[in-house]
């Protein structure tokens, strides 16, 4: 049987920086997503308060192979 990915799209915060943000969203994908293979970073963005960057937000792609084997596929 083919392979097939299912790609979801999140948005990862941080207190940090844009690479943080990027890995909490993939963190967090992972304690309910099996067999994550993927990331593509879509978009990044900022809160500012006070003239100063506060929060970062990345929009991510998360892609993982779909396991059909539960499914008695």
């Amino acid at each position: 049987m083919a392979e097939v990915v299912k790609v979801i799209e999140l948005v990862g915060e941080s207190k940090k920086d844009w690479t943080d943000a990027v890995s909490n969203a993939v963190a967090e994908a992972c304690k309910t997503l099996d067999n994550v293979s993927g990331v593509e970073v879509c978009n990044l963005t900022a809160n500012v308060d006070n003239g100063r960057v506060v929060e970062w937000k990345a929009n991510v792609k998360v892609a993982f192979k779909v396991d059909n084997s539960r499914r008695g596929v």
